[in-house]
């Protein structure tokens, strides 16, 4: 089997560079990780030694590199089909897929306006027009994914699929923002932040130093 690699930003404040490495966590083969901190004099060099489009995350494998975090992840399904990356029945599947795309194109005033950072406490922030719409938005998804397809476990789709690698970042922004959720939102934000693979994450982006341009 060739090494995997993946190639992600600072662990406490690169959402995009989440949600692969916890696709890749669940398919539970080794891997090794390089992690390029943001904002320092060496960072654009850095990325561009390994990403063609000058952004992270990536993946090698092999002699394959693929780039951008969905496209990753599709990829892990397909090389790791005994993960179940997505639902096996259809329609669950089409509608993992929905959110998931969803999730990638989408939601753009709470990624602006309410940033990941894991080490940060910020009630009451970023409740700018089009935040709550995003906010009520994931909730209604959340809901119906979990009363249509999540008897099977804790997770959107009852297992871990790649929509929940999707809405993990958004799960730590509902933290560091004390976003009030409805009570099974709130169940399933707290199902995703128990992750192990996620606290491991959280472990290390914790000890990095902070970035002044994100703080």
């Amino acid at each position: 089997m060739p090494q995997l690699t993946l190639v992600v930003a600072s662990k406490n404040y690169s959402s995009w560079s989440l949600r692969p490495y916890l696709a890749l966590a669940h398919t539970g083969q080794p891997f090794q990780e390089v992690v390029i901190p943001l904002d320092t004099p060496e960072t654009r060099e850095l990325i561009a030694r390994h990403s063609p489009t000058g952004r992270l995350p990536l993946l090698k494998h092999g002699d394959v590199s693929i780039w951008d975090s969905l496209a990753i992840c599709e990829y892990l399904a397909e090389t790791f089909p005994e993960a179940r990356l997505w639902p096996q029945e259809r329609e669950a599947r089409a509608v993992a897929r929905a959110v998931t795309a969803e999730m990638h194109s989408s939601f753009t005033k709470l990624r602006e306006h309410m940033g990941m950072n894991l080490r940060a406490r910020r009630p009451g922030q970023g409740r700018v027009p089009g935040v709550a719409e995003d906010i009520a938005r994931i909730q209604a998804l959340w809901t119906d994914c979990r009363a249509r397809f999540g008897q099977g476990g804790p997770f959107l789709f009852g297992h871990f699929t790649i929509a929940d690698a999707f809405y993990t970042p958004v799960a730590t922004r509902f933290v560091t923002y004390d976003v009030a959720l409805e009570p099974v939102c709130a169940a399933y934000r707290d199902t995703l932040l128990a992750q192990p693979a996620f606290q491991k994450w959280a472990e290390a982006g914790l000890r990095e130093p902070p970035v002044a341009k994100y703080e």
